[in-house]
């Protein structure tokens, strides 16, 4: 026999089960159709809907169905046309067969809706049920009084209305009963549903959360019933897959009439299928049970004084209901007892190998894992069998790891109620409290559901990608620590943030939340973040990203850890109360009382290196890119990544910039010159010592700022960067070779050592798709593993790119180009500007390029008066601007016109120019983000108005240059998704439309209104 390959658990995905898609047909009312006798007689121990809502509550079910009575089929008919009735009970007397009647007039009206009959049992029944029914009546009971079969006859319905999709779609478990007698089925039904119920009960505690525990409610297995051998055989046929096993008479009708050996010959039938298949056979003649043994099935007596129990005994045992016992056949004892996957993980790393192959060759941990809805794991272990591992031994290791595997699959995209007895390592994501989690909280779970949605975690060989360990301690815990210590007046009046701060400082945390903190230290063994997490954060409109604190701490010993952990988590709740905050809750309109603050503690990514601690990488990305160069295209986004903590980056501080789809195309790399100078200088490392973290308001109180030539001694510098030889003028990849370090990452983007480009081209086209904006996210990333290790991209944040006049600005449709100074259709940057004034323009009459020197000294000056008197300003000229080749354009340098805030770079008939894409002038341009124009308009690339210019009286004007001040400030602006951009002539007012007929002027291309 050929062994299967066995899937590789560390690529391995599991599939999510549809929980939500279950049980979607349900019974929320029933109509009773019966005698006011008959139905007095069913309320005499109290309303029937009030003992079913009861019933429901004791089994932890939701959706109680009501209840509705009708006397006559008259009235029946009237309730089925003015109400929702989805099943008909109906009592049938020995003596009134009008009930028949009464049920063939609803099923031709209704035929979807199902009929159940209730009656104290008879032979003359039986004959003329055989006789009226031809498919009229769905179910027939027995009532014996006990208002169990009210619930049995509930579930029995809705199990068979959702069978097909839920069984065989999803899978679903489900158990067959064969039985012909109303009497025992009847008993049977009530009695398995409460085991079915209560066996729900107890997997339940598999739920993460409230909600996930109700989802599992669903996926508890149905039960089928069948009257003939036939029904029999079918249903098991169809759903055979997904069966617990088969309970079933022995005498029922086959192929039309009674045989006294049809459950013999079910038995045969469903042993030719599994050896193993639990059935049990169960009969009013004791003289089958020999019968039963020889076809390795079970027998229970039906006229047993304790038939109830002998049903429940077996189902737990042979249905894998209840614990999961690990039997030794060798010693004839339970070794072990389960009671759920985390003991059960436990118990397999102990018990015996013939223990382990006992239930292996049983597939007894598949159908006890199937019995609990943990369909995934389960559905891993049924397509696995004995044979095809070696020995025992290998499969003990392979349900250990596969379990692993599962339960961290399990946590993802999840966000799981903190419990201190049961958390461990494989819950990735926790709230503790029941408040909001924050802004970055909701963005962090977020991530991770999309994450597992869209099947990321392990897309790229030898990759993870997911969020570290997190638990967010939620707004509940803030609000009860500002009142407790009443603290919302002291906050509102003081304006000293070290006062603020040691206030909060001086107040102990919550002592549960200590409680909590402390069980997840337990677990963590990792430096920290202890972030932000305000409900304010990360809004589609007013975001208030970077104003409130995070604190990183380094690992210490635990009770170390927890009062920096304590502190930290103060430190940040204060910081929604100092007064840069305050600043920023009144600029939009917010009162400190609505500034509650969640807060995170999350595992950082990285590496201790000597005495500090920090990621191989760490980035921001953003999935518009408003100064695209070459061949980038602004949606393919834009990323900065650097080495070390990610403060670099978002403090402005000199890193790499690359298009995930062009990230072998680098400006700052274009020149041995450029690489060695517009590259990342120094970084952020953490302080590993405990005592370099103290209560401050600073947040980089234990970050250490560390050059790149210190860095070579610490071993992380072979991951990132290439080497400057100077005396040969060439980058040399890694860090073999002498000469100065160049943090390039030529290994990660030219030498594709770590799939990173692939990676934010993933997560930014589905981010973006998922948040329906442009988004901005941050990540980091670990490269220094252990050989057989996954590398690590840790995704750290998601926001959405807030939309406003700087990130969504629009050109007004069916604008004149009349009303323009300058139209371009190649422009860089994005925003609206409507401050500019001043208009400084190198005049095309006298251009020369024999003159750029000149040019570019009187820019000079005229950009030193902006510069004093703290204004920005038009610049327009021929060429390049920024050259270092005088010929192709005016060659300054960036002080010479810093303080341009739109740079235009125009043709002219003779001098047709390219965008500039000098380096460091560009580098210039992103980080100050300047708009930057170029137009051809000679070959109809743009517009440019000189005419206009000319007519305005100048401040300024020499053989070079004529600046210009209007009185009112012009409206530039640039519409960076399309790279077009217009700078509107004075006094002109924007209008959602301007009327075509007003001008014959030729109007912009379509795809641009």
């Amino acid at each position: 026999m050929t062994k299967k390959v066995l899937p590789d658990l560390r690529t391995y995905e599991f599939e999510e089960v549809a929980f939500n898609e279950l049980m979607q047909n349900r019974i929320n009312k029933v109509l009773i159709v019966c005698s006011n006798y008959d139905y007095y007689m069913l309320e005499e121990d109290g309303r029937i809907d009030e003992r079913i809502f009861n019933e429901y509550t004791a089994l932890n079910l939701r959706y109680p169905p009501s209840f509705v009575h009708a006397n006559s089929a008259k009235r029946a008919l009237i309730m089925l046309a003015s109400d929702k009735i989805d099943l008909v009970i109906t009592w049938l007397d020995i003596g009134n067969y009008k009930a028949f009647e009464t049920s063939k007039l609803i099923k031709e009206t209704y035929p979807d809706v199902t009929i159940a009959a209730l009656s104290h049992y008879s032979s003359e029944l039986r004959k003329n049920l055989e006789k009226e029914n031809t498919g009229i009546i769905d179910f027939v009971f027995h009532w014996s009084g006990n208002v169990d079969i009210f619930l049995a006859i509930i579930k029995l319905t809705e199990d068979r209305m959702n069978a097909e999709k839920d069984i065989n779609e999803i899978g679903v478990k489900a158990i067959l009963l064969v039985e012909d007698s109303l009497r025992f089925y009847s008993k049977y039904l009530p009695v398995i549903y409460k085991i079915i119920l209560k066996q729900t009960d107890f997997f339940m505690s598999e739920g993460l959360n409230e909600h996930r525990k109700m989802m599992l409610m669903r996926g508890r297995p149905k039960i089928l019933l069948a009257t003939n051998f036939e029904e029999g055989k079918l249903l098991f046929e169809k759903y055979k897959d997904n069966l617990l096993g088969v309970i079933s008479d022995v005498s029922y009708f086959r192929e039309g009439k009674r045989d006294p050996k049809a459950g013999f010959e079910l038995l045969k039938y469903v042993r030719s299928y599994e050896r193993y298949f639990p059935f049990l056979v169960q009969s009013s003649d004791s003289n089958n049970k020999k019968f039963a043994l020889e076809l390795k099935g079970k027998f229970l007596y039906k006229y047993s004084e304790t038939l109830e129990d002998e049903i429940k005994n077996y189902i737990n045992q042979y249905f894998s209901f209840g614990d999961f016992e690990f039997w030794d056949p060798v010693q004839m004892k339970v070794e072990a007892t389960a009671k759920d996957l985390t003991s059960f993980q436990k118990a397999l790393n102990s018990v015996s190998t013939e223990t382990i192959i006992y239930h292996a060759k049983r597939s007894e941990y598949s159908k006890w894992l199937k019995s609990r809805a943990l369909f995934p794991l389960a559905n891993l272990f049924s397509n696995i069998e004995y044979d095809d591992f070696d020995d025992a031994n290998a499969i003990r290791q392979f349900l250990i790891n596969a379990i692993k595997v599962y339960r961290i699959f399990r946590s993802r995209g999840v966000i799981s109620k903190f419990n201190r007895k049961k958390y461990d390592e494989y819950l990735g994501f926790a709230r503790i409290g029941d408040g909001a989690l924050g802004g970055k909280g909701r963005g962090l779970a977020f991530i991770d559901s999309f994450l597992k949605r869209n099947r990321l975690f392990n897309k790229y060989q030898d990759v993870t990608i997911s969020i570290p360990r997190t638990v967010v301690i939620s707004t509940e815990v803030f609000d009860e620590f500002i009142e407790q210590h009443k603290l919302i007046h002291f906050v509102a009046s003081c304006d000293n943030d070290e006062e603020i701060l040691n206030k909060f400082i001086s107040y102990p945390l919550p002592q549960w939340v200590l409680a909590d903190i402390l069980a997840f230290l337990k677990i963590s063994k990792a430096p920290l973040a202890v972030r932000s997490s305000s409900v304010l954060e990360d809004s589609h409109y007013q975001p208030f990203a970077g104003i409130f604190a995070t604190y990183m701490l380094p690992y210490a010993e635990r009770d170390r850890m927890l009062e920096m952990v304590s502190n930290a988590i103060k430190s940040v709740m204060a910081s929604a109360f100092f007064q840069n905050s305050k600043s920023y809750l009144k600029a939009t309109s917010h009162t400190i009382e609505e500034s509650k603050m969640a807060v995170i503690l999350q595992e950082i990514t990285g590496k201790q290196y000597k005495d500090v601690f920090y990621p191989n990488v760490s980035g921001v990305a953003r999935s518009i890119n408003f100064y695209p160069i070459g061949n980038e295209l602004p949606h393919e986004g834009i990323a900065n990544i650097a080495l070390g903590l990610g403060e670099i980056i978002v403090g402005g501080g000199q890193t790499l910039r690359f298009s995930p789809f062009h990230p072998k195309k680098i400006l700052q790399l274009s020149s041995p010159g450029s690489t060695q100078r517009d590259t990342q200088q120094y970084f952020y490392g953490l302080d590993i010592n405990p005592d370099s973290y103290i209560v401050s308001t600073s947040e980089a109180i234990n970050k250490k700022k560390i050059s790149i030539r210190n860095a070579e001694n610490h071993g992380s510098l072979k991951f990132v960067a290439s080497t400057y030889d100077l005396q040969n003028n060439i980058i040399k990849p890694g860090v073999m070779h002498d000469g100065i370090r160049v943090i390039s990452f030529d290994n990660i983007l030219k030498y594709n050592t770590f799939p990173l480009p692939e990676i934010l081209q993933d997560l930014l086209r589905i981010g973006q798709r998922e948040m329906r904006n442009p988004i901005e996210i941050e990540f980091a990333i670990k490269l220094d593993v252990p050989n057989g290790k996954p590398k690590e991209f840790s995704f750290l944040q998601i926001r959405p790119i807030v939309e406003s006049n700087e990130t969504n600005s629009k050109l007004p449709a069916n604008f004149l180009k009349k009303d323009t100074i300058i139209y371009s259709e190649s422009a860089l940057g994005n925003g609206k500007y409507d401050h500019i004034k001043d208009f400084v323009y190198v005049k095309p009459e006298t251009f020369n390029n024999a003159n750029t020197r000149q040019i570019a000294a009187a820019v000079e000056q005229i950009n030193k008066k902006f510069t004093e008197q703290d204004k920005q300003y038009v610049l327009v000229g021929p060429g390049r601007w920024g050259s270092s080749d005088p010929w192709l354009g005016i060659p300054v340098i960036w002080p010479q016109i810093s303080s341009a805030k739109i740079i235009v770079e125009s043709g002219l008939n003779n001098f047709r120019i390219d965008p500039s894409q000098g380096t460091h002038f560009f580098q210039n341009l992103t980080s100050f983000k300047v708009g930057y124009l170029t137009i051809n308009p000679f070959i109809n690339d743009g517009f440019f108005d000189v005419e206009y210019l000319n007519k305005q009286k100048a401040v300024y004007e020499d053989e070079f240059l004529r600046h210009i001040s209007f009185k009112e400030p012009l409206t530039v602006i640039i519409e960076g998704k399309n790279n077009k951009a217009a700078i509107f002539k004075e006094n002109f007012k924007l209008k959602n439309t301007v009327k075509i007929e007003e001008s014959t002027d030729e109007l912009p291309p379509d795809g641009f209104m």
